[in-house]
């Protein structure tokens, strides 16, 4: 399997990919840039929209054309074609000493978002990570219910193709764990080791194949490794940039944000969204119900 560059975006720490398969185009995130770009694949162009903050994660909505943006301190909606952008009223308590980082919509249509020690500036600026501030949230009604605490950097948000599965990961701790996931309910229970102390760099964001298969992009490990549902290793892909950071499949193709922060020694390329062929295909993303998102 040979990885390609389709957009050598330069991206400080994409992050956050999301496939639109209506609009045939990839939505992802460059934090530290506080930017959301777009990739219309079939005619190979890219469009950026900056924001005042850092934009960490986002997801599609029920309202077509609209997508959940999570930034640094709250939630919003943004709606690419128009540029607009509306403020939910949903913010992280404890900003800016913390921020939020990851989130993904459930297969119910909530979605969930992890919180972390904040290491982004004012003016997008590098900083340290303070262990153990971040906290998984799942959103209704317009306000944050929280679901675990302790955390150091909250990343990875999946659900297995049967929904009855969840899983999410501590980069700090090197450690994604499998949740049972209430599909009445969409409550999470039952927290148990997945996939951990893997050497090859630390657990960013993942991708769910159509046959249970989790794609984990290892920041710091320069490759995407793809775990089989008992969590035995099934493959290791190798990205040119030491900095995976998280990865979206369009069909049978996985689409992989790279970050060129954090020195030397992380390929010319790095920063760059990627690309997979693979031999399998991914799960649809979810849409985010923007009804329960509103109090």
């Amino acid at each position: 399997m040979t990885v390609t560059c389709l957009f050598p975006t330069g991206d400080i720490c994409g992050e956050g990919a999301t496939w639109s398969a209506s609009e045939d185009r990839l939505y992802w995130v460059d934090i530290q840039r506080f930017v959301v770009h777009g990739a219309d694949l079939s005619r190979g162009t890219v469009q950026s929209w900056h924001f005042a903050e850092p934009v960490v994660a986002l997801s599609l909505t029920d309202r077509e054309g609209t997508l959940l943006v999570a930034a640094a301190s709250k939630l919003l909606l943004f709606t690419p074609a128009t540029d607009a952008r509306e403020d939910l009223g949903i913010a992280l308590p404890g900003f800016p000493e913390v921020r939020f980082n990851d989130g993904r919509t459930d297969p119910r249509g909530d979605f969930w978002v992890g919180s972390m020690g904040n290491n982004v500036g004012p003016d997008g600026e590098n900083g340290q990570v303070t262990d153990r501030l971040g906290r998984l949230f799942r959103v209704q009604a317009g306000r944050l219910e929280e679901w675990q605490s302790g955390i150091g950097i909250s990343n990875t948000l999946c659900w297995a193709p049967d929904g009855g599965t969840f899983y999410f990961g501590d980069t700090l701790r090197n450690e994604i764990r499998a949740w049972d996931f209430d599909r009445a309910t969409g409550a999470i229970a039952n927290p148990r080791p997945f996939f951990a102390g893997f050497g090859r760099g630390l657990p960013d964001g993942s991708a769910m194949d159509a046959d249970g298969f989790l794609w984990n992009a290892r920041y710091g490990g320069g490759c995407v490794v793809r775990v089989a549902p008992d969590g035995r290793i099934d493959r290791v892909v190798e990205v040119p940039a030491r900095n995976v950071t998280t990865c979206a499949f369009a069909g049978s193709r996985l689409l992989i944000t790279t970050a060129h922060a954090m020195g030397p020694g992380n390929g010319r390329l790095a920063g760059s969204l990627f690309a997979l062929d693979t031999d399998t295909t991914g799960l649809p993303e979810n849409r985010a119900r923007i009804e329960g998102l509103r109090p």
